[in-house]
């Protein structure tokens, strides 16, 4: 199905073990969005999340799934994801977590502001936006981890990390998707440098981030640090770059 001034609009929710969480997320983008399809990505999940998948997709023909043989990261599975979605002509791609943390019910929110962007993100960290249920340690780590991304790859988007968005079909095209090798919760803030260096515009919309309330969490320390030491590697690499074509402007 379209929407009205969008097209095609496709969300890609990517799974591993999230059988508790998979059924009743389907149905409130379902409720909350009907003209938007969906497609789970699942990476091999032992807890059955494939099988459910395949039920939900039986049942509804605006679900789709693509199975993947193993757990391969957060990346890898939103760049198979996009590929399909752009082989199968959608004009709208985007991003949300199979565990309520994205709220189907502020999807219209996103939608109404892709009008003049090219990229969109749900946003916890401009004015408006809030999470809940989490801990101080946890806010912390996400604001400073944010802000570190601002400083050292000198962006002004306050949540380059977020992973509630939508793509314009023209933005994938244009970000080199087949150049990315991210595969982790890095992913993000990558698609988001290549948007911006693209000269692409994007905007963020206030959301309200719910912790999950089922299952476990994908996140942890070790999966920040790693995020955290690629980032200092393309910010060291751009301010290196910086640097060389300030000296040979000056020649």
């Amino acid at each position: 199905m379209s929407i009205e001034g969008l097209g095609r609009v496709l969300m890609v929710i990517p799974t591993y073990d999230e059988a508790t969480n998979l059924a009743w997320i389907v149905d409130r983008v379902r409720r909350a969005q009907p003209g938007v399809d969906l497609l789970v990505v699942d990476d091999g999940s032992p807890d059955g999340t494939g099988d459910i998948a395949d039920d939900l997709a039986a049942a509804d023909s605006q679900v789709h799934v693509l199975h993947r043989a193993t757990k391969a990261g957060l990346g890898a599975a939103y760049l198979h994801g996009f590929a399909w979605a752009l082989d199968e002509g959608y004009d709208v791609i985007g991003e949300m977590d199979a565990d309520g943390s994205h709220q189907p019910e502020q999807l219209q929110l996103l939608l109404d502001a892709l009008g003049d962007a090219d990229l969109v993100i749900g946003s916890r960290w401009v004015p408006g936006g809030s999470v809940v249920n989490w801990p101080l340690s946890r806010e912390l780590l996400s604001r400073g981890g944010n802000l570190y991304v601002r400083v050292l790859l000198g962006i002004r988007v306050r949540d380059a990390t977020a992973g509630f968005r939508l793509f314009r079909r023209s933005t994938l095209e244009k970000i080199e998707l087949d150049q990315v090798r991210s595969t982790g919760y890095v992913f993000q803030t990558d698609l988001v440098a290549r948007t911006l260096r693209a000269g692409l515009t994007l905007r963020e919309v206030p959301i309200e981030f719910v912790e999950r309330v089922r299952g476990d969490s994908k996140m942890s320390g070790s999966v920040a640090t790693e995020s955290l030491k690629m980032i200092t590697r393309w910010g060291l690499a751009e301010r290196r770059d910086q640097f060389r074509r300030a000296v040979r402007r000056r020649r």
